[in-house]
């Protein structure tokens, strides 16, 4: 299958390369906040804006000195400024992660907006009004389970191509349906089967990784189905990278983010 990315001109700036607004962390998570940010940072756009409560920006500033750190009251001033959005790493359920995710959503997003982990769960809670046409949901099974009203886990995973396909016509969404086999299908009868089993990137934060790229393609100008599949697959040869590495069972998913130059190189 052939994977698109996008295009690098020489004569740019940042803003040619597009601005990712990711809004995630929570207090006792705030390493999904920086793993998601770093990911699409290294996977090639312009800019990173975490939106998040002081707390998080106190725990990971010092991480990084490259992501723009603002306050979750500038999010409505932010997202119209935005290429591409992701919300729900870290992002933690209790009432102030609801109110955040109402907000959002509370207005019509046009660009591309990409949710993962805890923005899955408060999704499968309530169906916001105004969903935007530019969809990806990133559920593990267990997130699928609920996206789809208690799907039992154990039947998605005998037929994830299938249920990837309900939760895409359900949502209106380009789905990638995490698993050892990753499935990457859109509302066309487009799918893309990622078949490489890794056990040294079965850990917390991986998904975090595969949404930071995922988004940062989008930002770079990818359509959805494209920057899902790319995605994948990129977070999967940079997984083998790593593990060839480190051995299968010391991989880090900030591991997964390092070996981004090499899975890059192999699809270019």
């Amino acid at each position: 299958m052939e994977f698109k990315l996008p295009e690098r001109p020489e004569i740019s700036n940042k803003g040619t390369f597009g601005k990712v607004l990711n809004i995630s962390g929570s207090k006792y998570m705030t390493g999904a906040a920086i793993l998601s940010s770093q990911a699409a940072l290294k996977s090639g756009c312009g800019y990173v804006i975490l939106a998040c409560d002081d707390e998080v920006r106190h725990a990971i500033s010092t991480q990084t000195q490259s992501v723009v750190f603002a306050p979750v009251e500038k999010i409505p001033e932010i997202l119209p400024t935005a290429q591409a959005v992701l919300i729900g790493c870290g992002l933690g359920t209790d009432e102030t992660a609801h109110q955040i995710f109402d907000n959002v959503f509370a207005q019509k997003i046009d660009v591309p907006v990409v949710i993962d982990a805890d923005g899955l769960n408060i999704l499968a809670e309530k169906m916001p009004q105004n969903l935007p046409e530019k969809l990806i949901l990133t559920p593990h099974p267990k997130e699928a389970s609920r996206l789809l009203d208690e799907v039992s886990v154990d039947e998605i995973l005998a037929d994830t191509e299938k249920y990837a396909q309900k939760i895409t016509e359900k949502y209106g969404c380009t789905t990638v349906l995490k698993s050892a086999k990753t499935v990457v299908c859109s509302g066309t009868d487009e799918i893309f089967k990622n078949n490489a089993p890794n056990s040294a990137i079965a850990k917390a934060g991986s998904g975090d990784v595969l949404s930071g790229i995922i988004v940062s393609l989008l930002a770079q100008g990818l359509d959805t189905f494209n920057s899902a599949k790319t995605g994948a697959k990129l977070h999967s040869l940079a997984g083998l990278a790593a593990r060839e590495k480190l051995g299968k069972y010391s991989v880090l998913p900030c591991d997964i983010i390092e070996n981004l130059p090499d899975a890059f190189g192999q699809i270019v």
